[in-house]
C-alpha cells in the first residue's frame, strides 16, 4: 500500500471552491476504487496551502484509477470546475509508504 499526497497552492480567494472541488472529489474517487483519506483545506496559517490525501494499492493501481476517473462523469465536470475557476495555481504529487507501522495503540490521559 502506497499514500498518495497531493499538495495544492490555491489563490487565497479560492478557498470556497476549493471545497466544493474537495465535496466532489469525495464521491466520485471512491467511486472509482481508491481509499481517500481526505482533502485538507488551509485553517490556521498559510491560507493557501491545501492537501489530498488516499491510499492505492501500487502504481500500476493509480494508474487505472486514474483512467477510471478520467471517465467518471462527476471527475469530468470537477477538472473542468477546477481549470474553469483557475483557484488551483500549481500541484503537486508524492507517492510514500508507511513505515512506521505497527503502530502502538493511543494512551488517553
Amino acid at each position: 500500500m502506497i499514500t498518495c499526497f497531493i499538495r495544492y497552492e490555491l489563490d487565497p480567494f479560492g478557498k470556497d471552491a476549493f471545497a466544493d472541488y474537495a465535496r466532489n472529489w469525495g464521491e466520485a474517487i471512491p467511486r472509482c476504487g481508491v481509499d481517500l483519506i481526505g482533502y485538507f483545506a488551509p485553517h490556521e496559517g498559510s491560507a493557501t496551502t491545501a492537501y489530498g490525501v488516499y491510499n492505492i494499492e501500487s502504481l500500476a493501481a493509480y494508474e487505472a484509477y486514474r483512467q477510471r476517473l478520467a471517465q467518471d462523469p462527476l471527475g469530468q465536470e470537477n477538472y473542468r470546475f477546477a481549470s474553469r475557476e483557475r483557484f488551483i495555481l500549481r500541484e503537486d504529487r508524492i507517492f510514500l509508504k508507511n513505515v512506521s507501522l505497527p503502530h502502538a495503540p493511543v494512551v488517553k490521559r
